[in-house]
């Protein structure tokens, strides 16, 4: 975590006061975020970084450089993010205005356009910026009913809505949540407001559901009908367990023929794991790279060949990019243009 002089408990010692009078925190949880608090104000310090108010860029420039240790496990910068907002927004009262939608202006278009924007500083996925982003955009429609400026929304909006996707638009516990957590991440790092109570919000129940699932014999027959690059993607998701967008984030350097493992990185929940390489496709995989390590050296030659980076990777590795080691499994069948960085190559995916 870092070394700093004295006892967790004797940081910020009125910080940790106030978490545990008010329960924001377990109790075992306080010292730690008092420790990345003083971990980010030292941070600050030492870059000459006002600390007067909460500023973004400031915030994940400091993750960034968590995230950059590769001794540091995933759920520290997430604690550390949790930290400095209680302190902040919490403790101090000063959500960060200078990023609200009122300080742009106070349109549905400028507080969408700082929600992605934000969601961006925190390495959320493409397909969960799009999720979110489509959700807010419900929730403005629907609010607009009354004619408020995204200043001017409160908790009943919140709650109203939720309410209104249950009882109006019949939508199931899942899509409600995912609703719940975009409108969440409006209140709370755009418009800087809390939700209040929401105990009277009308939810969405998740039914008791039988599983479907495939005999072996079923996939077999499944399989028998397909060939060529899509058996061996089928075959790899069967075989190695892994989720759709596993594979299709899978990198070259993930696949481990020696000891017949495939390493996911970022999966659901941001957890690494490890899993098996099926046998089956070990010889057919292995065609498959010698085939994808060809069509990669034509990119280079021809001025492409650049891969999306994760995280802040590709400023600590600039030429990382273009190495065969970082390159997708199964890339496009042709050159694309990344939608957030417009550079044409293989964009992120997901």
């Amino acid at each position: 975590m870092g070394k700093l002089s004295g006892n967790l408990n004797e940081l910020l010692p009125e910080f940790q006061k106030f978490l545990r009078e008010r329960k924001l925190a377990p109790e075992k949880h306080v010292p730690f975020l008092a420790f990345w608090v003083s971990r980010f104000l030292t941070f600050c310090s030492r870059r000459d970084i006002s600390t007067e108010e909460y500023c973004e860029a400031s915030v994940a420039e400091f993750l960034d450089m968590l995230r950059a240790d590769e001794k540091t496990p995933d759920w520290q910068p997430r604690q550390a993010d949790d930290a400095i907002r209680l302190y902040y927004v919490h403790f101090l009262g000063k959500p960060p205005v200078q990023h609200t939608a009122a300080a742009n202006g106070d349109s549905v278009r400028a507080a969408v356009d700082e929600v992605i924007r934000l969601m961006r500083l925190r390495h959320y996925s493409r397909s969960t910026e799009q999720t979110y982003r489509q959700w807010i955009e419900r929730f403005f429609d629907y609010a607009a009913s009354g004619d408020k400026r995204p200043s001017e929304l409160a908790s009943p909006d919140f709650r109203d809505f939720m309410s209104h996707l249950a009882m109006e638009r019949n939508v199931a516990a899942s899509t409600q949540n995912q609703a719940f957590n975009a409108v969440l991440f409006l209140y709370r790092y755009v418009l800087g407001k809390e939700t209040g109570d929401l105990s009277n919000t009308v939810r969405a129940k998740r039914g008791q559901k039988l599983p479907a699932v495939f005999t072996v014999e079923e996939v077999k027959r499944l399989l028998d009908n397909m060939d060529g690059t899509y058996r061996l993607i089928a075959e790899l998701i069967y075989g190695a367990g892994l989720r759709l967008m596993e594979l299709a984030r899978l990198r070259v350097k993930d696949i481990d023929f020696d000891a017949s493992t495939v390493y996911v990185r970022s999966g659901k929940g941001d957890k690494d794991r490890s899993t098996v390489l099926p046998s089956a496709v070990r010889e057919r995989l292995g065609a498959h790279l010698i085939r994808v390590k060809e069509l990669h050296d034509a990119d280079l030659k021809s001025g492409h060949g650049e891969v999306h980076m994760p995280d802040a990777l590709a400023r600590k590795y600039p030429k990382a990019a273009k190495e065969w080691a970082w390159q997708y499994v199964f890339p496009s069948s042709r050159l694309s243009v990344d939608p957030r960085s417009g550079k044409v190559g293989e964009p992120q995916v997901g």
